[in-house]
């Protein structure tokens, strides 16, 4: 098996050697943004690819590819998964392949997800004669969208036909330069609930406050106080994020309103249920304040995705895996963010481990946040992606 450094500089010349057509299939994806559950020619364009290197495709959930990689020997069964959906997003980059669809932009990296994958796939039928078992290659719709479609695939059987025993994903980051490698063990990723609150208060003139229950004055004290809950009411060990993204209230400068809606999200990098449920401990919150002025509220907790958990033994296959890809141990660094990946939902049924590549460089001064429509990648950063699947897979499949 390629374990050894013969097979690392095998693999990686094989890398090098696909890198202009990596990088055409990641500008086609770029030029052409499709949102969740929306991703038809997205999916279809990745068929064609893999059917050409005699894949096997299956449709899941009307846009989701799944291809089927058999290995020569027996063994279990991977899973390497890339999400596709595009963003909400009118671009701003300026690229001569920026995108041709107006207020759709790849504003988070999923077009380099994809082209990483299917040249992950093209290499590994190359080495089919090697691969002990069957790899899974899961090219997943709607990762943004506030349904999940790695909640949805799995409903689908995704999981099944064969059983799969670990999967494997990686995400691109502009937070870590080119060249890095981010991977750390335990929870990675946040266990995320969105809150939708609504306050009942009681309208009137803003002349005569006293004749009201004011909401917004409700609202005002609430946003300051239920910060608490994180520094107060939760072990500081435990790292929690509550975050208000919304407010509406209100028709007019002189009238107190009768309801005023709050939205945002709670974080954290823990089992949230039970005792330290940060959602539990921001209703009990909610419920005081509303108490002490009289006023009502509803509110409704919303899973959005579940929290990315890595399995220690594949945490230690991927981090040896990545210090032979970057040659220097000291760029394989831990990462740990309290942004939401649906990929956990794989987590709560089998063992898996996400990773994160490096794609910020100061030469091409693009280190805006994901989701913000100047958001771009090095493109040096994608050959790492692809050598990292290959190298991932063949190490977990030859264990």
């Amino acid at each position: 098996m390629l374990n050894k450094m013969e097979g690392h500089i095998r693999i990686k010349e094989k890398v090098l050697k696909l890198k202009p057509e990596l990088i055409k299939l990641r500008r086609d994806f770029h030029m052409y943004p499709e949102l969740g559950r929306e991703e038809f020619r997205t999916a279809q364009t990745i068929e064609s690819y893999l059917n050409s290197l005699g894949v096997e495709t299956q449709r899941l959930a009307n846009t989701g590819v799944v291809g089927l990689l058999s290995g020569d020997r027996p063994g279990k069964t991977l899973l390497l998964r890339a999400d596709m959906d595009a963003l909400p997003v009118e671009e701003m980059t300026g690229v001569e392949y920026q995108s041709c669809h107006k207020g759709k932009m790849h504003a988070c990296g999923h077009d380099g997800h994809v082209a990483m994958l299917l040249v992950a796939a093209n290499i590994l039928s190359g080495l089919k004669k090697e691969i002990c078992g069957t790899i899974k290659f899961v090219f997943q719709p709607d990762e943004e969208g506030a349904d999940s479609g790695a909640a949805m695939l799995i409903e689908q059987g995704v999981l099944n036909q064969p059983d799969v025993d670990a999967a494997m994903g990686l995400h691109l980051m502009t937070s870590l330069r080119t060249g890095c490698i981010g991977i750390s063990q335990g929870c990675v990723m946040a266990d995320t609930v969105v809150f939708n609150l609504l306050i009942k208060g009681k309208g009137g003139h803003t002349a005569m406050p006293h004749q009201s229950i004011d909401p917004l004055m409700v609202a005002a004290n609430l946003i300051t106080i239920v910060q608490g809950v994180q520094t107060r009411q939760i072990d500081v060990l435990k790292p929690t994020s509550v975050v208000f993204g919304k407010i509406q209230a209100g028709s007019g400068a002189n009238i107190i309103p009768e309801h005023a809606r709050l939205q945002g999200t709670i974080r954290c990098l823990y089992d949230s249920k039970g005792e330290e449920s940060p959602s539990q401990k921001f209703e009990n919150t909610v419920h005081r304040i509303c108490q002490i002025y009289g006023a009502g509220y509803d509110i409704e907790f919303t899973p959005a995705a579940a929290p990315v958990v890595n399995d220690p033994l594949l945490y230690r296959m991927v981090k040896a895996a990545a210090e032979t890809t970057v040659n220097r141990k000291e760029n394989v660094t831990g990462h740990t963010t309290m942004i939401a990946e649906d990929f956990g939902y794989f987590g709560t049924h089998i063992p898996s481990c996400f990773y994160f590549i490096g794609a910020a460089s100061p030469d091409l001064k693009n280190e805006y946040p994901h989701h913000h429509p100047k958001f771009s990648i090095d493109e040096n950063a994608l050959e790492i992606g692809v050598e990292m699947h290959v190298k991932s897979a063949l190490a977990y499949l030859d264990n």
